[in-house]
């Protein structure tokens, strides 16, 4: 059996004037937390100073200078810059978005180094931390170039009992049809159908697939997507074992509670599967991005300005998205596991003079791990 032992959660600390530092000490202010998971927060201990003194929690954390030094049983606050960083709370400023930045980039270098299992990125600004060295439209995008390796990132919205994934992403909506292809959709269906199975242990998933128009277009008479595009792509995915149904009409399939019959729904752009899904999950949604080597998750809210440093903030999110890293990574292991060290086959082998030899061992080529 797999020795189950404390995953190293790496935690950013998003903008320095959101609700990021309240929702990231109200959740480890449960000692509980700590029998789950070592957590090392990639911040700045000044600015964590701050916002406790500023929210009277009671959360103490360790100042550590690299994440080799986080211990368990404590909050690691990592010291990812030394510069001194105004906090005004509830406003957006670049001099936030440059401390978020610094803390992710920071991350990203120490998951290449193998320091730790899992990360959870608490919210940012994605105006105020554009800059030379980032140009994305937020979080997902970032790490996907960033330890990505190549593969594509799926963002999925999840819960206990409703799971969206999203084809285009962080998208004008007057570029959403243009985007909307064949090849695209059974792309995003086969990573939602793998991340479902090896990241969420469900062995046969049931995906309904949305529709682009209203009324899944009416035959044609609002849109030809339906008949042209998302129709194929299911059909597509049918013959290659995977479980699409649809499309649906996303105000029938959510209003009527359809949902609950599938593992998984794909929806076409942001609002169309985000709006019902949060409107659904309340203060328990996570957001995952899927189809990396990395497990990354984060709470389904933003920076929150309008509360940032009323004490207000509610820390559900953020610790559901904690739950999930590791849940997720747990069950990774267990996938690949069987994997790992295939057996060895035989072979017959022939001599020289043509007589055949009575058998050679030898091993399969190892697969490659996450």
């Amino acid at each position: 059996m797999m020795e189950q032992r404390k995953i190293r959660v790496a935690i950013t600390h998003g903008d320095t004037n959101g609700i990021g530092y309240e929702v990231i000490l109200k959740a480890f202010a449960d000692p509980a937390m700590f029998e789950l998971c070592t957590p090392i927060v990639y911040g700045s201990p000044k600015v964590a100073a701050y916002h406790r003194k500023a929210l009277d929690l009671p959360t103490n954390f360790s100042i550590i200078e690299k994440a080799e030094d986080a211990q368990d049983g404590r909050l690691n606050m990592l010291a990812t810059f030394e510069d001194e960083v105004k906090v005004d709370l509830g406003q957006p400023s670049k001099e936030a978005g440059t401390a978020a930045l610094k803390a992710l980039d920071r991350a990203m270098t120490d998951f290449r180094s193998g320091l730790y299992d899992v990360l959870v990125t608490a919210p940012i600004n994605k105006n105020t931390i554009q800059s030379e060295a980032f140009h994305f439209c937020g979080h997902t995008e970032y790490i996907e170039q960033s330890v990505g390796d190549g593969n594509k990132a799926l963002m999925i919205l999840m819960n206990d009992t409703l799971r969206v994934a999203l084809v285009t992403t962080h998208l004008p909506i007057k570029d959403v049809a243009a985007a909307i292809t064949k090849e695209a959709i059974v792309k995003k269906a086969t990573v939602f159908h793998q991340s479902l199975k090896r990241d969420l242990r469900i062995s046969n998933p049931r995906i309904a697939v949305l529709s682009l128009n209203p009324h899944a277009g009416d035959g044609g008479v609002l849109g030809s997507e339906e008949q042209d595009v998302i129709i194929p792509a299911i059909a597509e995915l049918e013959k290659a074992g995977i479980q699409a149904f649809g499309p649906y009409a996303a105000d029938g399939f959510f209003g009527s509670g359809a949902y609950t019959r599938f593992d998984g729904v794909l929806a076409m752009y942001h609002d169309q599967g985000l709006a019902p899904f949060k409107t659904v999950a309340l203060e328990n949604g996570v957001n995952f991005t899927a189809g990396l080597p990395i497990v990354r998750t984060s709470p389904d809210h933003g920076t929150a300005y309008d509360i940032a440093g009323k004490g207000i903030a509610d820390e559900q999110s953020f610790r559901q998205a904690i739950y999930a890293a590791i849940d997720i990574w747990r069950n990774r292991q267990h996938f690949d596991e069987p994997l790992a060290n295939p057996l060895p086959k035989l072979y017959h082998e022939r001599r020289e003079d043509g007589e055949k030899a009575r058998f050679t061992i030898k091993k399969e080529k190892e697969q490659p791990k996450s």
